[in-house]
């Protein structure tokens, strides 16, 4: 049992943390960080928005909330614009068409919604992505001679009764075996029509009737090396195989072609390709929730381009138990060397609950989602981080405090049975 004055420091105790518990809720609570107070309008691959020199809304982070309007400048009719080194590139709304900024009058444009998306300019290549290369032709320079591994098209007419036709492949000790009991013939160092020849003459020494031998090399070394996946390593370039390396980081898929293709003519003759992205690793988004007290978790997911707030949700199957529906932002980051970002908050109720898009905000590359987690689970959290200690501290007190009185009644009863 706790005394009096037991209780009293107990009382206290509780108060404190409660206090402290209180405050560190209100010192940490989730709260979307605002733009600085700077002036002018900030250009972005997004957009331009303006910054307020007279901002009330600036907080001590020196952000400002997202009630910006993004304006895209335009000018004659839509066409494509290659980005140069420096050079911010927007797009206009629905149509998705990149245009320089800085020409013709501004228009307002907001930011991109469920039923307001935009397309994004031309993926330039980065690690760690991978790219799915197609063979569309390549032939190599003459005279090819064979080598293990790669598969030919042999038929044989007349020569058996059971025909010889078929995909062969030379196995790795440079042979291949066309069954009907003939014994393996060495392939690998001839040429194609050296192949046939050698075909020819060994049949003619098994049969006497006259027969005819086609050969043709159906898949080679060089399209199993090309053709594939192929990842984008830390140094930008991938491999292909017994063609070396070569550099893609930085480039459009058009540019990685005609490399490709620039590369392999020294080994093919005219080699085509067609390239396109297996796999966008290297663009990212970010769910970020808030563990009400104990850390945060961070999911990052592929940006395929077209996914909005509730696409990226779904995706790690809903919000966590501990997440507060009214406080959810979309935080964009800014483009290097301007010390701002946007924040676009996030009615979770009205996307949910009343289907409105308005807040069902489009997924850029690099955007974080903040869930906040509910306030009332957060003091709970905080009350029990602050006042485990003090209740293991009195249980031991209150334990030692029993086991003693236990003992002194022991005692006394001794002394009374004597």
């Amino acid at each position: 049992m706790v005394r009096k004055g037991q209780r009293k420091w107990v009382v206290a105790v509780v108060l404190l943390g409660t206090c402290l518990a209180l405050a560190g809720c209100m010192n940490t609570s989730s709260e979307p960080p605002m733009l600085p107070p700077s002036g002018g309008y900030i250009n972005s691959p997004r957009g331009s928005y303006p910054q307020s020199a007279n901002n009330p809304s600036a907080n001590k982070n020196g952000i400002q909330q997202a009630s910006y309007t993004p304006q895209a400048r335009f000018t004659g009719a839509p066409q494509a614009v290659q980005g140069q080194p420096g050079e911010f590139i927007v797009e206009q709304p629905g149509l998705g068409t990149p245009m320089p900024a800085g020409m013709g009058a501004p228009m307002n444009m907001p930011p991109p919604t469920e039923l307001n998306r935009i397309t994004h300019p031309p993926h330039r290549v980065a690690a760690p992505d991978i790219l799915l290369i197609q063979a569309n032709r390549l032939v190599p320079k003459g005279p090819y001679k064979l080598e293990a591994m790669e598969v030919l098209q042999v038929e044989v007419v007349g020569a058996f009764k059971d025909q010889i036709k078929g995909l062969y492949m030379i196995s790795p000790e440079g042979t291949i075996n066309l069954g009907n009991t003939l014994l393996p013939i060495r392939v690998a160092g001839l040429t194609v029509d050296q192949t046939q020849a050698s075909i020819a003459d060994y049949i003619r020494k098994v049969v006497k009737s006259d027969f005819s031998v086609s050969v043709a090399l159906v898949q080679m070394r060089a399209q199993q090396n090309v053709a594939g996946q192929h990842l984008v390593r830390p140094d930008g370039t991938i491999s292909l195989g017994m063609y070396g390396s070569v550099f893609v980081a930085g480039m459009t898929l058009g540019q990685v072609k005609c490399v490709i293709e620039n590369h392999l003519s020294a080994y093919l003759v005219s080699p085509q390709v067609s390239v396109d992205v297996f796999a966008y690793n290297s663009r990212k988004i970010y769910i970020i929730a808030d563990g009400a007290g104990y850390g945060q978790q961070v999911i990052a997911l592929p940006a395929t381009g077209g996914e909005t707030v509730l696409d990226a949700i779904s995706r790690v199957q809903g919000l966590p138990p501990v997440a507060s529906l009214k406080k959810i932002w979309v935080a964009r980051p800014s483009p290097a060397g301007h010390p701002c970002s946007q924040v676009l908050p996030v009615h979770w109720k009205a996307i949910t609950q009343g289907a409105d898009t308005t807040t069902n905000y489009q997924l850029l590359p690099g955007d974080r989602i903040y869930v906040s987690a509910d306030p009332l689970i957060t003091v709970y959290n905080y009350l029990d981080k602050m006042l485990a200690p003090v209740e293991r501290v009195l249980g031991v007190t209150l334990l030692g405090s029993s086991t003693v009185q236990s003992l002194r009644g022991q005692n006394t009863g001794l002394l009374l049975a004597r």
